[in-house]
């Protein structure tokens, strides 16, 4: 997993330029949607309201890779290693998600806030969505899906 601020997106060499340089051109004026980028590289924009913890799912992806990264607002989003995690809802391949039970150890946390983002590989499994300062706020978030 990476935790990086945009400015500082060119650095990995595991995303590709063309992701990198379409995620930094957003602002927080750009557009909701799907944007295709290249073959094999995605990216959604949505607005939603963050939510209590308890109505978040811990989530891990197979096929891509998720860099978010929000436009507006801020969310936490907590993340830990699925190595020994339990599944909850099994691998839907046309979704690219599978599902986990919150875990008895502790879960990793990084607040996102406009314009840092984080890489999150398969082996990373994530709760985002989750209020900041135990409120629901409005975002405006990007999610891009690189093909492992």
């Amino acid at each position: 997993m990476i935790i990086d601020k945009i400015q500082n997106i060119y650095k990995y060499d595991l995303i590709p330029k063309e992701v990198a340089k379409f995620l930094s051109s957003l602002t927080p004026d750009s557009k909701s949607g799907h944007y295709e980028i290249s073959d094999g590289a995605f990216v959604n924009i949505d607005v939603y309201n963050t939510k209590d913890i308890a109505k978040c799912k811990l989530e891990a992806h197979k096929k891509y890779i998720d860099i978010q990264m929000l436009l507006c607002g801020q969310e936490q989003l907590h993340f830990i290693d699925i190595q020994g995690l339990n599944i909850s809802e099994k691998y839907d391949s046309k979704k690219d998600v599978m599902f986990f039970e919150f875990p008895s150890k502790n879960l990793d946390k990084v607040m996102l806030e406009p314009f840092k983002f984080v890489m999150l590989e398969p082996s990373d499994a994530h709760m985002p969505q989750i209020n900041a300062l135990d409120k629901s706020l409005q975002v405006k978030k990007v999610v891009a899906k690189i093909l492992v």
